[in-house]
């Protein structure tokens, strides 16, 4: 079993075990420092849903620097077990945790609610369309989607949501993207 840590703010340096599960791909230290750099390290009050948590570490990190309200949804029990417990280590109120289809909660959630939106759904499972577009519906006007992909997104794919690639990076076979609506 293997861990990555929260990088920053109030859980900084707590560890998150990584179990050894086919398909579950935690996003790198590295990697969630730079997202957060571009974030911004204060996400106070933001309401943030993180789709295809796995370790939770995303939404974790969220919470850590001040979003008020945190989903972090898995379809997989003992993930799900695993980021309760943290959870409960970290007495982590902010976080609201789910066990089931991400895309199924996003289509529940209010149109235009969400600050931010954290996308890593496993690549092999052909889910990037169907979970671009029910993210599209819950952010609002101003939000963010951070979206992890096998391959780059660019602005013409994107486009016709409404949105556009802000900042994009490539770490080994990951390509992260910060992505925002469109300004007419």
């Amino acid at each position: 079993m293997g861990e990555v840590r929260i990088i920053g703010g109030l859980w900084k340096r707590t560890r998150i075990p990584v179990a050894d599960r086919p398909g579950l791909r935690p996003t790198p230290d590295r990697v969630r420092e730079t997202l957060f750099n571009w974030l911004g390290q204060d996400l106070t009050g933001w309401t943030c849903v993180d789709v295809f948590a796995g370790t939770g570490a995303l939404g974790l990190e969220a919470a850590s620097r001040g979003a008020a309200r945190v989903h972090l949804v898995e379809s997989d029990r003992a993930q799900v077990a695993q980021i309760r417990a943290l959870q409960q280590r970290l007495s982590a109120t902010a976080l609201e945790v789910t066990c089931g289809d991400g895309l199924q909660v996003l289509a529940r959630l209010p149109a235009a609610c969400v600050d931010l939106v954290f996308l890593d759904p496993p690549f092999d499972a052909n889910l990037f369309d169907k979970a671009l577009v029910a993210s599209a519906l819950v952010l609002k006007p101003d939000g963010w989607l951070y979206l992890e992909a096998p391959t780059a997104w660019d602005d013409a794919a994107l486009q016709p949501l409404g949105y556009g690639v802000t900042r994009h990076l490539k770490a080994g076979a990951v390509h992260a993207h910060l992505i925002k609506r469109l300004t007419a």
